[in-house]
């Protein structure tokens, strides 16, 4: 008896000091990619950036959180209380569990099941209902039109990607993140599975981009329409909470395509025969952040070059040319898979 109460505490140990890690790494990232962001948006438009708190600026996101954290909580009289405050942590929770999957290295997962992609599909599913709460019980008609049309932006759009990924879950055979990084210990699976899988990569790119509300795609928050969208009465750090939100979510978006497209922490197939991974086995956790962060500065760069979509486009481009393009592509990949053309390096 007193065993097993022995191996139970030291079990609730283990999952508060995972947890208190991976809300570490879920802060810093947060922090690095608002700065990350405002120092690309700077270079793209001939300007500097923040350069003043801190050594090139290092500082300022870390100046602005704190800001956000002594702000008053404010709301409208009209609100639903409950449904209002509990929104953020909706989208907050729902980013935080999709992390826990994610092999960072080959020691390093928190959570490796054998439903991988099916989980992160699911978990990343549930956001969009902490975005609807927080429109509707905001009693704003413009967070209201925010909320709404993140519904119908979410739901059209994760079509996209979760058949993009299943494209690659044939090739692979397997929803399980170390499996299908292991399959790719041969070559990267954008090589192995030819055109098929640059295409679903590109539309992957495209639909991962629309899923995270983020320009050209951003009519959830369309701030020349409608204020900010779906937090327009939200402030302190329940705004902070959507905030912090989008951008990992841009960054977990990131680390499924470099997990799946590219081989998530394996060294490029031409430098395995070096061994550098076998004497340093923790750099597999730079080529991950290394990849995912490559992609992260794509999304960033969409943001930054092409104007907004109107609505009608928006789901035009979804329902007339992705999903089509999609469905197409997967007979494709089983055609391929069948016929064992895949490309081995």
């Amino acid at each position: 008896m007193i065993l097993s109460i022995n191996i139970v505490e030291n079990n609730m140990l283990n999952m508060l000091l995972i947890a208190a890690i991976y809300l570490g790494i879920f802060s810093v990232a947060g922090l690095f990619l608002v700065l990350l962001e405002r120092k690309v948006a700077a270079w793209f438009q001939l300007r500097l950036g923040p350069n003043r708190v801190g050594p090139w600026g290092l500082l300022q996101t870390m100046a602005d959180a704190l800001k956000l954290v002594s702000k008053e909580l404010t709301g409208t009289v009209k609100a639903d209380k409950f449904l209002y405050n509990l929104a953020p942590y909706f989208v907050i929770i729902s980013s935080l569990m999709a992390l826990a999957v994610f092999p960072f290295t080959q020691e390093f997962q928190a959570f490796d099941i054998n439903i991988g992609i099916f989980f992160l599909i699911a978990i990343s599913s549930i956001g969009v209902i902490g975005i609807l709460l927080g429109g509707w019980a905001s009693n704003n008609k413009f967070a209201l039109i925010g909320a709404m049309r993140s519904g119908v932006q979410t739901i059209s759009y994760e079509l996209s990607v979760g058949l993009s990924l299943v494209t690659m879950v044939l090739l692979t055979g397997t929803l399980q993140l170390s499996e299908i990084i292991e399959v790719q210990k041969n070559g990267w699976l954008i090589v192995q599975g030819h055109i098929p899988a640059i295409i679903a990569f590109m539309i992957y790119m495209i639909a991962g981009t629309a899923e995270t509300n983020r320009a050209p795609f951003d009519m959830v928050e369309a701030e020349s329409e409608l204020g900010a969208g779906f937090h327009t009465e939200y402030s302190g750090m329940k705004f902070a909470y959507f905030f912090l939100a989008e951008f990992i979510n841009m960054f977990i978006i990131a680390a499924i395509a470099a997990t799946v497209f590219f081989g998530g922490w394996l060294e490029p197939a031409w430098l395995t025969p070096l061994g550098i991974a076998e004497v340093f086995p923790a750099i597999g956790v730079f080529w991950f952040l290394g990849k995912t962060f490559a992609l992260v500065f794509l999304m960033m760069w969409f943001r930054w070059t092409f104007p907004r979509l109107r609505v009608d486009q928006l789901l035009t481009l979804e329902w007339k040319y992705l999903l089509p393009l999609n469905l197409l592509n997967i007979v494709l990949m089983a055609l391929i898979v069948w016929l064992g053309l895949t490309i081995q390096i």
